[in-house]
């Protein structure tokens, strides 16, 4: 399948095949399925309190004749805390078990619980190339409530790429015929119930997603408009191409992503992978240790030599000056003896 490619100008630059990937079959129940697990791996753990309704003292004994005891009045078995006493009687108030005021919950939810979900590596990849397939056929497109140009499905130059400011994305976009769809993506619904609490007000809708090659201005410059969400094609996830699990998102592709998807084979399960230089296997821990003993051995005899070599020329030195001292004292006598003898 060939499609045009545009530039930002809206004019027709040539056109671009597409690859494999394109025409995968739509499969909605394995997209629905990797969504989910996108949704899910990204929920926040949450939990309440570990003593949340149990901070007050509310034990009581059950046996005849004790002090502020609960048997013999004819009252139930649950936990209670004294408010106030008079004499021998208690004024007592329902707590720490489910169903009394201030008492914990029955089963309260567990930070400890995982949420995350798990997917085959397979049937995701299978997803995206089903929910890319969605992006290239009208129906799907239309289904969704996204306003398109009779001329799309196209694909963008990598022009396009190099926008770096907000008004040249915003003006190149109307260029396209996209007034329609950023006018509808950039309306809002406010949210009821406890989500506006939550710092979700509004409910948004979703516009097109420009899919790139690589790191570029475009992911900073396209950051801001409404509705619009920039992507690598390397991060492409099922939730993008089809937000809400339903396939058909408004996908612009870039002639260059196109390229990196057949180059690369993005998303297949033949992913091409760079080869790397081999890099020697670090050293066994055996081997490790037993140079390391060698090393010791090394510098531990190389510090007895050095010892013993100062040793001995300390030796020496202290000789010579025994020697040189036993001869200043001879001369010294020969000397006062001549002087006698005189």
């Amino acid at each position: 399948m060939k499609v045009k490619v545009l530039t930002p100008t809206n004019t027709e630059k040539g056109s671009v095949e597409l690859p494999k990937v394109f025409s995968e079959p739509v499969r909605e129940d394995i997209i629905k399925r990797a969504v989910e697990v996108v949704q899910a791996n990204r929920r926040q753990p949450y939990g309440a309190d570990p003593r949340a309704g149990k901070k007050c003292s509310a034990e009581l004994s059950r046996r005849r004749r004790k002090y502020r005891g609960s048997y013999g009045h004819g009252i139930s078995r649950v936990p209670r805390k004294i408010l106030s006493r008079s004499g021998n009687r208690m004024n007592w108030v329902g707590a720490f078990a489910p169903g009394t005021v201030g008492g914990r919950r029955a089963h309260a939810p567990k930070a400890l619980k995982i949420w995350a979900k798990k997917i085959n590596v397979k049937e995701r990849r299978k997803a995206i190339r089903s929910a890319i397939a969605a992006t290239v056929v009208r129906d799907f497109v239309e289904k969704r409530g996204h306003k398109m140009p009779a001329s799309y499905p196209f694909a963008l130059s990598s022009d396009f790429e190099s926008l770096d400011k907000t008004k040249d994305v915003m003006k190149a976009l109307l260029a396209l015929g996209f007034k329609a769809e950023l006018s509808r993506a950039d309306d809002h619904t406010f949210r009821s119930g406890r989500a506006r609490l939550r710092g979700r007000k509004y409910r948004k809708k979703k516009g097109p997603l420009v899919v790139v090659s690589d790191e570029c201005p475009l992911l900073l410059s396209a950051e801001n408009i409404a509705g619009v969400d920039v992507v690598k094609v390397s991060m492409l996830n099922a939730e993008l191409l089809a937000p809400g699990c339903v396939p058909g998102r408004l996908t612009l592709f870039t002639e260059a992503a196109i390229g990196r998807l057949a180059k690369d084979a993005l998303f297949t399960d033949t992913v091409v992978v760079e080869k790397k230089e081999k890099v020697a296997k670090d050293m066994p821990k055996k081997a490790r240790d037993k140079d390391a003993r060698a090393k010791r051995r090394e510098t531990k005899k190389t510090r007895s030599q050095s010892r013993k070599a100062k040793k001995e020329a300390e030796a020496a030195a202290a000789a010579e000056a025994d020697e040189s001292s036993s001869e200043d004292m001879d001369s010294s006598a020969d000397a006062s003896g001549t002087a006698v003898a005189e």
